[in-house]
């Protein structure tokens, strides 16, 4: 898979909510109201992550998830970071 260029990396973000690039991933904090709300939506990530054989990086602080998603094999972020990206928002 191909690395986005930086312009087509903001275009793809501008069409994205609440996503954020930070250095070679995109990122996107959700808020699940609590700890018990949290891990219920990183266990939602499991299937559209093992679909696509892409998994995320996740952080849990009580009721926020942190998401990261990048190409880790690629160097940086393709077009699969993107459509993870839209799943997991497909999910809330």
């Amino acid at each position: 898979m191909a690395l986005l260029s930086d312009v087509e990396i903001e275009k793809r973000l501008a069409g994205l909510s609440g996503w954020k690039r930070e250095g070679d991933a995109i990122a996107k904090k959700f808020e699940r109201g609590d700890f018990v709300g949290s891990v219920r939506f990183v266990e939602s990530l499991v299937e559209p992550a093992e679909a696509m054989n892409h998994h995320p990086d996740l952080a849990i602080s009580w009721d926020t998830v942190t998401v990261a998603i990048s190409s880790h094999s690629e160097g940086g972020l393709t077009a699969d970071d993107f459509a993870l990206a839209e799943k997991i928002d497909a999910l809330t």
